[in-house]
């Protein structure tokens, strides 16, 4: 089991720049096509930009054309939690981080094999940990 991150709102809030608290502490998106991980090709493992907990694997991104970082399977399913989302006039799949709780972004079934799921993440909500060479 991943070890909790607890903290107070205050606490994420003195801790994360304002772009970043926005979407992963009050469930904003980024604007599309924005984000500094749209279009990276690097290797390497993206962490949730509160508490570094391991995602998404760079071997498992693909270009959606969404305008969002996209990928077909966590790196490890226990380290997100999916939650529905009535909020927008729509029921959607929120992702968010399992040892933080915080909002990384959405899950679609429109994404390709071998899973057919489009993890829809917000640049903002990631770190990516660049793969030793």
């Amino acid at each position: 089991m991943t070890e909790q991150v607890t903290k107070s709102e205050e606490e994420w809030r003195k801790e994360l720049p304002a772009d970043r608290y926005a979407v992963l502490r009050e469930k904003a998106t980024e604007p599309p096509f924005t984000g500094k991980y749209t279009y990276s090709k690097e290797d390497g493992m993206y962490r949730c930009g509160a508490c570094g907990a391991e995602l998404f694997a760079s071997d498992t991104k693909y270009d959606s054309g969404s305008g969002w970082p996209s990928f077909y399977e966590p790196a490890n399913a226990a380290n997100v939690r999916l939650e529905r989302d009535e909020s927008q006039g729509m029921v959607r799949t929120e992702v968010v981080c399992a040892r933080c709780g915080s909002h990384l972004g959405h899950v679609f079934d429109d994404g390709p094999q071998p899973t057919g799921l489009r993890y829809c993440i917000n640049s903002c909500a990631l770190d990516l940990e660049p793969k030793p060479d």
